[in-house]
């Protein structure tokens, strides 16, 4: 991976004078489901924000560019973000990595690139996150994990990993936290409609499609719309859960 600016670098984005609803993070919103998700808030009325690498932003997303495996990077966003927008009040740590491979022929770069990412990325940002948090004694935290979290990929032990981890964690911040008005869960999607899984051979898909009981894969609103209920009032009362989002895939697990 190569090696980021430890200083955040704002996207271009109209000035902000008040914040018309809360101030919002969703780490890696240039595609795929963060993008969907930042979408939603933002239709919501809430100020949003990004740490992500690079590509196009949804309209109104205000974008810091920030490598979550570099600490001094991930601190300068939130304090930029914190400046430019006011305190966050919820954090959706999405940004991943997969590097797929059977574990007799994974490399330990492999496994630990895929944790630094999707673990140790996700606790720096929770843990910057955190202290604005306990500050106002208020905040909700979605961790997003996979079915295969609990549930077990083949040729991904690396990921499967990374995302089980995530478990401990927000039950660990809800322990933690719980007192000071701030939950935790994790959101666990099945396959999802992206372009990835839209580049399978049609047999794959079929296969796969096979084993969900609801025949068919997610969109990327249906796992939005679950984070976006994590991060809102009535959720206040849900804290160190796992959600699966999956069409029942994984259940049981």
């Amino acid at each position: 991976m190569t090696a980021p600016s430890p200083q955040a670098s704002p996207q271009a984005t109209p000035e902000v004078s008040a914040a018309p609803g809360r101030v919002v993070v969703v780490t890696g919103a240039a595609r795929g489901i963060g993008r969907t998700i930042a979408e939603r808030f933002v239709a919501a009325g809430d100020t949003v924000a990004t740490l992500y690498r690079g590509g196009d932003l949804p309209e109104g997303v205000h974008g810091y560019v920030a490598d979550v495996t570099d600490t001094a990077a991930v601190d300068a966003a939130f304090t930029a973000i914190e400046k430019d927008l006011g305190p966050v009040e919820v954090l959706v740590a999405n940004a991943g990595v997969t590097r797929d491979g059977l574990l007799m022929r994974m490399s330990d770069d492999d496994f630990t690139t895929v944790l630094d990412v999707n673990l140790t990325g996700t606790f720096r940002c929770v843990r910057r996150a955190s202290k604005g948090m306990i500050r106002l004694r208020r905040g909700r935290i979605v961790l997003v994990g996979s079915v295969v979290g609990l549930y077990g990929g083949p040729g991904q032990v690396n990921y499967s990993s990374s995302k089980a981890a995530l478990v401990g964690m927000a039950r660990s911040i809800t322990r933690e936290l719980g007192g000071r008005g701030i939950t935790a869960n994790v959101v666990a999607p099945g396959y999802v409609e992206t372009d990835m899984t839209a580049a399978l051979p049609e047999d794959t898909q079929k296969q796969y499609k096979a084993a969900i009981p609801a025949g068919r894969f997610a969109s990327t609103d249906e796992i939005a719309g679950v984070v976006q209920f994590l991060a809102s009032e009535a959720a206040g009362y849900v804290s160190g859960a796992v959600i699966p989002v999956d069409g029942g895939l994984g259940m049981g697990h």
